[in-house]
């Protein structure tokens, strides 16, 4: 049996992996934004081995998730799958000044896995759409540039594939993979979404707990099971550093070179 602490798993494909995971007889902790929506998590998964609480939009609430799931003990695997998407999202932006697609969907991983204690599978939700990404981080927070939501969304989803595959490199005992669940009709992906949601929460679930030897791999990108190219910049040592230090520099926490435990 193994221990899984999921972010974002309050309903979507989060809840769903959470699920799964449970009645395969793996031990889940759950992440809510907020009491309300903790509430909603235990009652839809009452085997949770607990629930973190923090809106993953803040920096210091974002801490506070990191303090509360290590104060649970130490997981084996960590799904960082909590993520705004664009669908008439106009650019909000955080009490720390930053986009707020940019501080959930690649600040929070971040900040989440530098200071989780480490365990030893991570899991980053990632998109087909990060293919469309900008490589250059040049303005990630869309302060110069005109809101595209779509396209803000893809860069995020490019900086978390990276930062999958920057983890992988820095932590080379630990499992870091990222997952294209499809786009599917999650409240995020919309009704017209077109690929399989029974499928959406299988891969990343699978890396999670799976014995399969299929798993013991980092450094890769899945689509439903399979592993896939990512954007060829999201594997490179150059782009992985630029990212990892405009996060340290944000959050004022660097992501250290550290030996998680072995799987």
């Amino acid at each position: 049996m193994a221990s899984i602490f999921i972010t974002g798993s309050t309903d979507g494909l989060g809840l769903m992996a959470a699920q799964l995971l449970s009645r395969q007889g793996h031990a889940v902790a759950l992440h809510a934004r907020n009491d309300a929506r903790a509430s909603d998590a235990r009652a839809a998964l009452p085997a949770n081995i607990g629930v973190a609480v923090g809106d993953l939009a803040s920096i210091a609430q974002t801490r506070d998730v990191a303090t509360q799931v290590n104060a649970m003990g130490t997981f084996d695997a960590v799904i960082h799958n909590a993520g705004v998407g664009y669908y008439g999202r106009r650019r909000e932006e955080t009490e720390d000044g930053l986009s707020d697609v940019f501080a959930v969907n690649v600040v929070a991983p971040y900040l989440l896995t530098a200071l989780i204690t480490p365990p030893r599978r991570l899991v980053y939700l990632s998109s087909g759409m990060h293919h469309s990404g900008d490589t250059t981080l040049s303005d990630p927070q869309w302060t110069r540039r005109p809101w595209q939501g779509s396209q803000a969304y893809s860069e995020s989803k490019f900086y978390v594939t990276t930062l999958a595959l920057a983890v992988a490199r820095n932590w080379p005992e630990a499992l870091s993979n990222a997952v294209d669940p499809g786009w599917v009709p999650t409240k995020m992906g919309g009704s017209s979404a077109t690929d399989d949601l029974q499928l959406a929460p299988v891969t990343q679930a699978w890396l999670a707990a799976s014995d399969d030897l299929h798993v013991r791999v980092s450094g890769q990108y899945f689509h439903h099971q399979q592993a896939r190219t990512p954007h060829p910049a999201t594997q490179s040592p150059e782009v992985q550093d630029r990212l990892l230090d405009y996060c340290a520099e944000l959050t004022g926490t660097e992501l250290l070179s550290a030996a998680a435990p072995t799987d």
